[in-house]
């Protein structure tokens, strides 16, 4: 009898003994940091690989219809609606100058753009060096060409600074006034002093706020 009474303890002796050892197996698994941090890094660098493969690779559903100019990319525009009249709307981006033609295609389009206004003809400038010689300096005021619809209108400058160039490729193709206003249409490149500029900004509207304007309108 005792020693059945000792053999039938055996089991009951064994099973303790296994759970606590599979207890501390998981416990050594749980709190096992370095373990937990490699499954961290692991995954912060599949997250990593997915952003830098929508970067490389973005969804064709995500690209525009049609690209954005080298303009658009590179350069911030400012514009001054109504600026010589009412629907005449003129802009600036960064150093280069041009107008909109949106007016002007109302009555017609531009057919002729004649620098030749006031004492002197604007296409005949001829700036050189890094100090700018020959650099003629014009108030915002201040005519930079005539453009002729079934009117003549002025184009101003806008913004107050020297006058670098103007684009005397519009003398023989004015048309790109009409197709190509922020690209091979621009009017002229002003450089203005820095304080004026900021003055001046101040005064512009910014591309959204100017859609913002005209769908309004």
């Amino acid at each position: 009898m005792s020693c059945q009474s000792r053999l039938s303890c055996l089991p009951s002796l064994e099973i303790p003994m296994n759970n606590e050892a599979n207890d501390l197996e998981k416990s050594s698994v749980r709190n096992n940091p370095t373990q937990n941090l490699d499954q961290e890094l692991k995954e912060e660098e599949e997250d990593e690989e997915e952003e830098l493969h929508k970067l490389l690779l973005p969804d064709i559903r995500d690209l525009p219809t049609t690209p954005p100019s080298s303009v658009q990319t590179n350069f911030v525009s400012y514009f001054a609606p109504d600026f010589v009249k009412p629907g005449h709307d003129q802009y600036v981006v960064c150093d280069w100058f041009g107008s909109d033609p949106c007016g002007f295609k109302d009555e017609g389009g531009i057919t002729v753009v004649d620098f030749n206004v006031g004492k002197s003809d604007r296409s005949g400038i001829k700036v050189t060096g890094k100090r700018k010689k020959n650099a003629q300096h014009f108030e915002s005021n201040t005519a930079l060409c005539k453009v002729c619809t079934q009117n003549d209108s002025p184009i101003l400058c806008c913004v107050k600074g020297s006058l670098l160039e103007v684009n005397d490729r519009l003398i023989k193709q004015p048309e790109l006034l009409n197709s190509s206003a922020d690209r091979e249409g621009y009017i002229a490149i002003i450089m203005p002093k820095p304080a004026d500029w900021l003055k001046v900004k101040a005064s512009l509207l910014g591309l959204e706020e100017y859609k913002k304007l005209r769908e309004g309108s």
